[in-house]
Order: structure tokens, then sequence, then C-alpha cells
């Protein structure tokens, strides 16, 4: 590609994003990603201290690399461009190096043009490196740093024979446009907009490499346990006597200096550096002071992933000794991983699990040794499981991504307590969980699991409304206790998905059916109508005194056949989604086994009261699998919540729609304007708020400011008969708490009051007012932003005025809203009938509202130093929707893009 250079033009603000201005200033982090080999390099900022680097890296390119980058073979260029690369960081250029190990393999830099917003981007990948995706790394975080500078579009000009640099740009899942071609150069431009388009191609990368970074920790072909005890109680004898009498093909290895020469069967040497070959994964059980030796002893070694089950170390040096020799991470304060697939046990498991279907991620140990044995007990079985621990490298994302390419694993149960990267695990969560079932507990919903959250995984505790909106958006069955997430697990993985909310009851106890009837109502589910087909077959079929119209009592009368062929019977219905077949075993009959077999034509829940698991599996004809659960209240919410998922995977995706006339540098302006002055940040003045929000189309009541008693009748005026006076008081949040508002002015002589009043309860605080119309009728709503220091940027929809502080009814998603995700925020919420036309009135501009929410979305990504937005109210009204009082906090952020691959 070729390189030029540019004078140094510096950026107008005015064509500067939200933030950009700040973020211009401010030095790239390093990171570390993986290439598509699953080894991680690390990217940052090239200096003037790595000009040797530079310089061997273009000096060790051949010479046909060489005229493909800089249309020449003169030896004197590749030192002219490595000195003008490594000249002195400023604020209209940019150079990023990817570092394997201590060596530079490849750097990328973008140039401004004499276009604002345009820059010319090279790239350069050493000969030994190409085809394993350094160049694509680079452009992904070259693209995210351009773009928070306030760079919008690359420009390259490229050799017409250099296709692997055109490779690059085409796969990118950037638009690209090539210009023309003359004297066999390619003139691209590259628009910096990353939509989904774009963030699918990078995701798509992030799994292939995720995946072949994870083969050495799910699929070694040799481990390590270092610290294999001799006792039989020690956690590393346990683990080394799982990988041996589990059946590890491969080889393993035991490290302890006083064993001798074999232990548990397997050959033992003294220490990591004794091992006769690098194994691929080495599990540490050493004492905590040992831990951080050992680990750099692994990585001289060679070993590729380290399971670290010792707590109480620095996790924070033994991440960084990982990055430094390429090792995956798992742990510490862990149990350790399996894979059924390739018999790995690398846990310190009492008991053997069964193989099966279920990936398993957990923080807790002690919730993963509960749900190992559990999912064994209810034939479900394990795929592959990882037990995080402090969670420092390998997550529940990269658990999302090995479950994606895993044939074996169909549905997945996550119990996490912390999030890195909300964002993208909802991203990946969403994808999966289209191809199956994913389920967590939603943990520390109390202020003591709070507590107890935060000091067992040394993470934040995460609000329940932001994790339950997390999942919610991704698709993940949310429960709130382990018992409920076992009970609709066994439901989803040995039953069909329900394709509707209509439950047909079946029992031969009625005052049990009943109890199942309204555990469904209240679940969400409703009771089936059967045909009038079904009622007659029915009551040919069942004794006298049965009842044959739903629910179904067959009375305790009944034998096991004719209570199969009922079921068959209501399984058939076309007005039935799911069954629900409980039964009381008596002297006369014990109808336990026919609960299993029959109503195989549709989703089949059983209950038999007595027994005591609280769900199990019964077998049927063919080896079919029926959950069978204590009581009916469990039965039910597992049929919801496999209903639930039917729904999320019924929705459509949705689309994020683009707003054409958002005026991006006003926002910028102003955040900027307020940060000079108030470094520390804090809530706008009244008309910088409204120009802002004005400034992304939000509907906002008319509004003029007056700083007089003058101006504000002459304001008044433009409005009408009746107008609202508001207050401009710095530090004064909630207006109508303190008197800052005055209501209903009809004429001169009000306003004239009005304002005096004002003026003498707040005296030199005054710094003028806002006049509004008064607004009239309506649904009184509450929208907004808030950015979560953990999610980043929520918005929170429900009613609003007094109603939001006594009744709470709000709801919330992460952004960025899909049009689908805004009108479910709108639905979500208790009182939404109130909008949708509730006894007869007519339904509010839901069309308006939610475009007011998307609007709401786009501020909040593009300008993250907007940390608060409330608009209460909103009047909503059949006729359109107005914020007639709107507050907006701003404070000095760093930007982050949460969709760039780069490891914790």
């Amino acid at each position: 590609m070729a390189e030029r250079t540019h004078p140094q033009a510096s950026c107008d603000d005015a064509s500067m994003t939200g933030g950009a201005i700040a973020a211009e200033r401010a030095s790239v982090e390093p990171a570390f990603a993986l290439l598509t080999d699953g080894r991680a390099i690390q990217i940052r900022e090239v200096c003037p201290g790595d000009l040797d680097a530079v310089r061997d890296l273009h000096r060790g390119m051949s010479l046909e690399n060489l005229y493909l980058r800089f249309f020449g073979l003169s030896p004197r260029i590749a030192d002219e461009i490595s000195e003008r690369l490594c000249r002195s960081a400023g604020s209209a250029h940019a150079v990023l190096g990817a570092w394997l190990g201590d060596e530079l393999v490849g750097v990328a830099n973008y140039e401004p043009t004499e276009d604002p917003g345009s820059a010319e981007i090279a790239l350069a990948v050493a000969d030994g490196m190409h085809h394993r995706g350094v160049g694509t790394l680079l452009l992904e975080h070259l693209v995210s740093l351009a773009r928070s500078r306030g760079v919008r579009e690359f420009r390259a000009d490229t050799l017409t024979q250099n296709t692997a640099m055109l490779r690059v740009f085409a796969s990118a899942g950037l638009a690209t446009d090539r210009g023309c071609c003359a004297d066999g150069v390619v003139e691209v431009r590259i628009p910096l907009t990353a939509d989904a388009r774009y963030l699918d191609a990078v995701a798509e990368r992030e799994r292939y490499a995720d995946v072949a970074s994870l083969r050495h920790l799910l699929g070694p072909a040799s481990v390590a346990v270092v610290g294999a005890g001799r006792r039989p109680e020690s956690v590393g004898g346990a683990i080394l006597r799982n990988l041996v009498s589990g059946g590890f093909p491969g080889t393993v290895f035991a490290v302890n200096p006083r064993a001798g020469e074999r232990l548990a069967g397997a050959p033992c040497v003294a220490s990591v550096a004794a091992l006769p070959e690098a194994p691929e994964l080495a599990v540490l059980a050493v004492p905590p002071d040992a831990v951080a030796q050992v680990a750099e002893d692994c990585g001289r070694r060679g070993v590729r992933s380290l399971v670290v089950i010792t707590s109480g170390c620095d996790g924070r040096a033994l991440l960084a000794t990982c990055r430094r020799y390429g090792m995956r991470l798992v742990g510490p304060n862990c149990f350790g991983v399996a894979n059924s697939a390739v018999r790995l046990d690398a846990t310190f498991a009492a008991r053997p699990t069964r193989a099966g279907a279920a990936g398993v991620v957990v923080q807790s140990g002690g919730v993963g040794i509960a749900l190992r044995d559990h999912l064994s007990r209810l034939d479900i079985g394990v795929s592959s499981f990882v037990s995080v621990g402090d969670k420092y490298d390998v997550s529940s994302n990269d658990m999302l991504l090995w479950w994606e390419a895993d044939p074996a694993t169909r549905l997945g149960v996550l119990h996490v307590e912390s999030f890195g990267n909300p964002r993208k695990f909802a991203r990946t969560a969403r994808r999966v969980g289209r191809r199956m079932p994913l389920l967590t507990v939603v943990a520390g919903r109390s202020a003591a699991g709070h507590r107890a959250a935060a000091s067992h995984t040394a993470a934040a505790a995460t609000p329940t409304v932001t994790q339950e909106a997390l999942f919610r958006q991704a698709g993940i069955i949310a429960t709130h206790g382990l018992g409920e997430l076992l009970d609709a697990t066994a439901l989803l993985a040995h039953q069909p998905i329900p394709t509707g909310e209509r439950v047909a009851v079946i029992s031969n106890a009625g005052g049990v059916g009943v109890l199942a009837a309204d555990a469904c109502a209240d679940a969400g589910l409703c009771a089936a109508s059967l045909s009038e087909r079904t009622v007659s077959e029915l009551t040919r079929l069942l004794p006298h005194g049965a009842a044959c119209t739903g629910p179904v009592d067959t009375t305790a009368a009944i034998d096991p056949e004719r209570f199969t062929r009922c079921l068959d019977l209501v399984a058939t219905d076309d007005g039935v989604d799911a069954v629900l077949a409980l039964v009381v075993p008596t002297a006369a009959s014990d109808l336990t086994s026919a609960v299993a077999a029959g109503g195989a034509a549709k989703p089949l829940a059983a209950v038999v009261l007595g027994q005591p698991e609280s769900v199990r599996v019964r077998y049927g004809p063919g080896g079919r699998r029926v959950p069978s659960y204590a009581f009916p209240e469990d039965a039910a919410r597992a049929l919801s919540l496999a209903r639930s998922h039917g729904r999320w995977l019924e929705r459509p995706v949705g689309d994020e729609p683009r707003f054409s006339d958002l005026r991006e540098n006003t926002v910028t302006r102003i955040i900027q304007r307020h940060l000079d002055t108030v470094p520390a940040g804090g809530w706008l003045p009244p008309a910088d708020t409204m120009e802002l929000l004005g400034a992304y189309g939000l509907p906002l009541a008319a509004w003029r400011p007056a700083t007089s008693a003058d101006e504000a009748v002459r304001a008044a005026a433009e409005h009408g008969d009746h107008v609202v006076l508001k207050a401009d008081v710095p530090g004064i949040v909630h207006k109508s708490d303190v008197g800052a508002v005055e209501l209903d002015l009809r004429g001169e002589a009000d306003v004239r009051f009005a304002y005096a009043r004002l003026a003498a309860r707040f005296g030199d605080r005054l710094g003028g007012v806002l006049v509004q119309p008064m607004a009239r009728g309506g649904v009184e709503i509450l929208c907004g932003i808030v950015q979560e220091p953990v999610f980043g940027p929520l918005i929170v929809f429900g009613l609003g005025g007094v109603a939001t502080e006594v009744l709470g009814d709000r709801s919330a998603r992460l952004t960025p809203l899909t049009d689908v995700d805004a009108a479910e925020l709108i639905r979500s919420v208790r009182g939404a009938p109130l909008l949708l036309g509730h006894r007869g009135a007519p339904a509010v501009d839901t069309a308006s509202l939610e475009e007011a929410l998307l609007r709401l979305s786009r501020l909040a990504d593009d300008h993250p130093e907007v940390a608060e937005v409330d608009l209460n109210p909103i009047i909503a009204r059949p006729d359109g929707v107005v914020a007639v009082d709107a507050r907006v906090r701003v404070l000095p952020q760093r930007r982050w893009d949460p969709y760039l691959r780069r490891l914790r």
C-alpha cells in the first residue's frame, strides 16, 4: 500500500463527535487480541523508542512486499518510513504496532488528508506472519481509534496486484468503494461505520480465533498437574486421579518434587522445567506464594493454557505472565475444567460426570459441583465444564463461542456473578441463543447477595434490573434460583419448545388439576380449550364422573392404559400447545409410568405428587424422556420459561435505524464547553439541556429562555394563554420539590408575578427562567439514559411524574436499541395498558414514543459523556409525544469500544 506524506493537518473541533476532542489527546491503552491460530499478540501505539523494531520489521520484508507497500524498491524507503512512523505522537495521526512476544510483526497507521474527517491508511505485516489475521486485527483497532478521534473515512492507494491487502479491506466487513484505477493503482475509500454487518464480521473472526485458543484448554493433547499430591484428600491428587481414571487419551504428567517417578499411574517429575515435553495444559494446585513462579516456569516451557485452582494469589500478576507467554488462563480460585468429547476431567469432583449435552460455565465452584451432579442425575449430562473462578481471562463470553462451535453442546447453563464486557456478551448470546437454549440464575438480587457477590468474585455486583435487561435482550432464560434453573433445564433438554401458551391439564385428582391450572395462570400460561371432537372422545374413554372439558379429571379409577390414551388424545388437539400430566399414586392404580407413555405429539411435563426429588426424568417408549416434578407450580414455571424462549426465537431480530438529522457537532460543542468550565462535570443549564436534546430530534415542548420579567412576558405571548415558568438555579435537580416551577400562568400579570416570586425565592442564584406552554392531558411517561459503570448505557422507560417514585414501574434495555427492542420496552411495564388503549380510551402515539427511545439510544452510544438524561414527564397522547421537563448530566468519560477484539 502506498505511503504518502501529508501536512500535519489539525482536525477542526466542529468535525469531531462527542468525546472525540478529549479522546484525541488521550493515549491508547495496550491490548491483547487473538490471531487466527489462537496465539495472542499485543497491540499498542508505536512511540519513538520503537524505532529499531519498526526499522527491523521493514528491513526484513521481501523485495516484493516492499514494492507492494511502497511502490518502489529503494533501500532507503524502509528507513525513511520507519523514522516517520516513530515520530512523536501528535493529535492528527496514529500508529499502532502488533507484537508477538518481543517481536514487532505488523504496523498500521493513518495520516489526515486535506478533507476534514478523512485519513489515509497504510498497513505492513512481516513476511512470516501473513494469513494469520495480523493485518485485520490492526485494521479493526485502527478503525476504533480513528472513530473515537472524529475520523469518518479511511482512504488507501494500493496496487492492483496487492490482492492480500485488497482482501483485508473486502473481508473486514466495512463497506468499501473502489475508485478509479490508474497506472495499476486502485483508490479505496472506507467509511468507518460500525454497523451490524461490520460487527458481525468482527464477531465471526473473534469466534474463529477464540475457539482456536481454547482448543489447548478443552482439547489438549497433554496435561500436567503441578502440585499433584500423594495424599488422597489433596486437591492436586484428586485432579490427577480424575484425569487418569477418566480415560483421558493424551499424555498426563504429575509435577511433585517429593513423589518419585510415578504418581497415580502417571509419570512424575520434580519441576515444570523437567517435563519431557511441553504440555498444552497445566493445572496448578500449588500454594499461593508459589503460583507466580510456577506460572513463569510454565510460560518458559511452552505451556499454552493454565488452570489455576489456587486461591489467594495475585491474579493481575498471573494474568500478565500469561499474556507475556501467550497462555490462556482459567481462574485463579476455580474448580477446574472438563470436556466429555476428549474424556478430559481436570477437576477435583468426587464423582465422574455423565457425558451429555449441556455446556456449563460457573464462577462458584460449589454451584458447579451441584450442577454437574444434578445434570448427570437428570440424564442431561455435560459436554464441557469450566469453573472460571476469579475470571481474569477465560469467561462466559469465551464459553459461548466454544459452545457455538461444539456439535455436542445443545444447551448452555451459566452461573455468572459479574460481567467483564456485558455488551459483547449480550451480542454473542443473542446469536448463540438461536442455536441452543441458554439458561442462567440472576445472582446477587438482595442487599446481602450484592455484598456476597462482591466479596466472592472481587467484582462489583450487578444491579438486578440491569442483569435482567441484559438477559432479556440476549434471549437468555433467567431464573431466580438453582431449583428453578434445573426445572427449566430438564424440560428444555428433553422436550420440544412449546409454540404457544395453551396448556392442557390432565390429572387423576380434580383438586390437583385445579391447582395446576392456577399455577399455569400465575406463570403467564392459559388453560387450553379442547375441541368438541376431543371432548367427545374423552367422554367415551374415561369413567363416569370424569371432567372432560379441562382441566381433565380422569378420576382415580383410571388405569395406566387409558391414561396414556387420554394423553395422546389431548396432545393431538390443535388447540393445545403443551400438556401437563399430574398423577397422585394410589393403591388402586399407579400411574407414575403412564405419565411418560403418551402425549408425544406436544411438549409434555409431568407431576407426580409424593416423589422425593423436586425434578427427575421418567422414561417412555423408545427411550423418550419426560421431566417429572414434585409440585404443579414447578412444572408450570418450567413450561412458562420454555415458552418465553420460544417467543424470543419467534421475535424478529430488529434493525437499528439511522437518523440523518442528528447534529452531533452541536452536542459535542455543548459537552466540551461545559467540561471546560466544570471539569468534573455535572447537570447542564436548562438552555443547554434543551439545545442538546433538540440536536438529536427528541420531542421537546416549545421553550424560550428569559432573564427578566419583560423577556418572560414576551416569550409567554408566543406560547398562548397558559404557560409555565421554570427557574434556572444551579444545583437544583427536582424543581417542583423546591418551588422552582410556576404553573398555569394566564396573561402578562400572572407571568410578572410568577417571575417576581421566583426572583424573591432564589435571589442571586436565579439565572433566568424557561418559558413553556402548559401541557394538557395525556399519559405521563419517563424516558431516560443511565450510563451504568459496568454495563454501559441503559435506556430506562416507565410511568412518569409522581407515579415513577410511588409505583417504580420501570424497565430497561441496553443500547443500542433496535426497533423491536423499543417496541418491547414500551410494552414491558405494568402500566402499558394505559398507553395501548385502556377501557376504550384511545392509544397514545406509540410510534413517536418508540422513535424517542431510539434517538435516546443513539445519543447514549454516540456521546458516552452524557451520563444521565431524565425526560420526566413526557406527555404521551394519541396525536404525539412531548417532553415537558428534561435534565442532562455530563461527565468526563473515557471512550471504550465494547465490540473491539481484545482479551480481558
